[in-house]
């Protein structure tokens, strides 16, 4: 028995060095298309700026949405993270108004003003796929 379990130890410790070592997506892999960062990027204007700033640098209490410390603050952590935040907690005054389609738009356009590179899709809007790309400070 105590084999057994060592054995099923080891091979689970196995997987999961595997699954550490494969290459995944970041946002350095263009994951979202200039169209949609277009789209975020109006609603951004109207729905976000009056708390964030138009140039995302946050204002009061409100962090900013681009920069360094921003990134800092993200790097490592899914993109399906920050949407989910994004999903349940904003606009601050609404919480949870807004579509999946609508906060997926607005992360793209983060991503676009952070830097990251567009392709040629959508970024999705379905968090279990977010969660599979990473958001990284450097390539």
């Amino acid at each position: 028995m105590r084999n057994t379990i060592a054995v099923v130890a080891v091979l689970g410790l196995v997987e999961i060095s595997m699954l550490w070592g494969q290459p995944g997506r970041s946002v350095w892999d263009g994951v979202y298309s200039p169209a949609q960062a277009v789209r975020g990027a109006a609603l951004y204007g109207t729905l976000c700026s009056s708390c964030h700033g138009d140039d995302l640098e946050g204002t009061g209490q409100m962090p900013g949405l681009t920069g360094a410390d921003f990134r800092k603050e993200w790097d490592g952590q899914a993109a399906g993270d920050l949407f989910e935040r994004m999903k349940n907690s904003m606009p601050a005054d609404k919480p949870g108004s807004l579509t999946r389609e609508q906060n997926a738009d607005i992360l793209a356009f983060l991503l676009k003003t952070n830097g990251y590179p567009a392709g040629s899709a959508d970024l999705k809007n379905d968090v279990d796929s977010l969660k599979a790309i990473r958001m990284l400070q450097k390539r």
